[in-house]
């Protein structure tokens, strides 16, 4: 909380305030950094195991194994997103199982397995982008920097 807004409270709710981070439980930030780098190893171990199946088992080469490797984490993870699965190695692992592929997949299938019930096009289609699409914006975006920069390098050598 900024100074700013502290000037703004009661001193009754500036007295709350202090009780409440009195009492607040200490965070584990050093486990939670743990769990969070072993999930997410977990799954990148995963991916990697699956792009080597596909790899010696489809004879895919390294490039081309990429896109099946994602779409196959990706379907693990709506499916286990829908069983209630991934929700609690979501919690357990934190920061760990939102970034790679699969936290993405599993936010948006979770706000349309919530929102089914508004019908497809108000339930899911409205919700399922409004925590992804920001992401999905940022990303485009990102990549159109990129690309830019990467053109104007090559035009320079």
């Amino acid at each position: 909380m900024t100074n700013q807004q502290k000037k703004k409270m009661t001193p009754v709710q500036q007295k709350y305030q202090q009780l409440a981070k009195a009492k607040e439980p200490p965070r584990p930030v050093l486990m939670n950094c743990i769990r969070a780098f072993f999930a997410g190893g977990l799954i990148c171990l995963v991916g990697q195991c699956l792009m080597e199946l596909f790899i010696h088992q489809f004879d895919f080469t390294e490039k081309t194994a990429g896109n099946p490797t994602v779409a196959v984490l990706i379907l693990i993870s709506v499916i286990l997103t829908s069983f209630g699965v991934y929700d609690k190695f979501a919690q357990w692992a934190g920061a760990g199982s939102a970034v790679p592929v699969t936290g993405f997949a599993n936010s948006m299938s979770s706000a349309a397995i919530e929102h089914k019930s508004e019908g497809l096009v108000l339930g899911v289609g409205g919700n399922m982008f409004k925590l992804a699409g920001s992401v999905i914006v940022f990303g485009t975006v990102a990549a159109f920097f990129v690309g830019i920069v990467h053109m104007l390098l090559d035009l320079g050598g």
